[in-house]
């Protein structure tokens, strides 16, 4: 393959993966890893390293949009992010460590649970009983959203924020480790234990993932693992991506169907890793 012809499919797939990563708050190196590795034969450590750049790209890209429109709770941002800081930085520091197999494995492994835990909650009403939590109520951490596709507002409340910080901690180590920004940690969390609504969930990982993802960026930079060559087009692909999912997108999906695409895409992404992990 021709540089020209690279760099032509780098783009593409990276404009797909930024859409994908602004509809499901998971950053786009989810779909971007398994592409460069599998399909492109890109080392693992370099595509984790594009992967980085891609997540700082989507979040930069989407947050902005849900911010405005109110759909991305900052209070629940700002106080998780705490905890997925630190774990990046836990992350980061491991990823020099640890094997490429392993790291195909663990990435499978990651996947598959989060899938299995949003498939759990497929028929699932978003309108359901929540708990009250004191530290929730002190915090103002409650809110309420627009959702365009039903054509109401939608409050909500927040409950058991320490269980989240500490699933934070765990997804921020993971995204360190593999670079995927950890929102498909992130946003489970956030739906199943803290019981925020999927579209408020998606658009708080897609401004807390670029955090995350920044904090462990230095770390790879300075091991080598950010190649321009790859992490140039995927920038760009990935933020025009991001731009056209959070834009256009994001406010006139169904909340079914958006809990759909997100179980597909984990389950796909987590057979082709630990398969590659497996035979590799």
């Amino acid at each position: 393959m021709t540089p020209f012809l690279f760099t032509l499919v780098v783009l593409c797939f990276s404009v797909g993966a930024g859409l994908l990563g602004s509809l499901l708050g998971i950053g786009g190196g989810l779909i971007l890893i398994p592409v460069l590795t599998l399909w492109l034969k890109v080392d693992i450590h370099y595509a984790v390293g594009a992967s980085i750049v891609s997540v700082i790209a989507t979040s930069s890209g989407a947050a902005a949009a849900y911010v405005r429109d109110r759909m991305a709770n900052m209070r629940v941002a700002m106080f998780l992010e705490l905890a997925t800081t630190a774990g990046a930085l836990t992350g980061a520091y491991l990823a020099g460590l640890v094997a490429g197999r392993v790291v195909y494995l663990v990435f499978g492994t990651v996947m598959a649970y989060s899938a299995l835990a949003m498939l759990r909650r497929m028929q699932a009403h978003e309108e359901t009983l929540v708990p009250a939590d004191a530290l929730a109520d002190r915090l103002a951490l409650h809110g309420s959203y627009w959702d365009e596709a039903s054509g109401r507002e939608v409050p909500y409340r927040v409950t058991r924020p320490l269980l989240g910080l500490g699933l934070m901690y765990v997804a921020g180590t993971v995204s360190g480790l593999l670079g995927i920004g950890s929102g498909a940690l992130k946003v489970p969390a956030m739906d199943l234990a803290m019981r925020l609504p999927l579209k408020v969930s998606t658009a708080t990982s897609n401004f807390m993932i670029g955090v995350t993802a920044a904090a462990s960026a230095g770390v790879y930079f300075a091991r080598g693992y950010i190649d321009p060559f790859i992490a140039g087009p995927v920038c760009v692909g990935v933020t025009l991506g991001a731009w056209l999912g959070s834009r256009h997108l994001m406010s006139r999906m169904n909340n079914t169907w958006l809990r759909g695409l997100f179980v597909l895409v984990l389950l796909w992404v987590a057979y082709e890793m630990l398969h590659k992990g497996w035979v590799s």
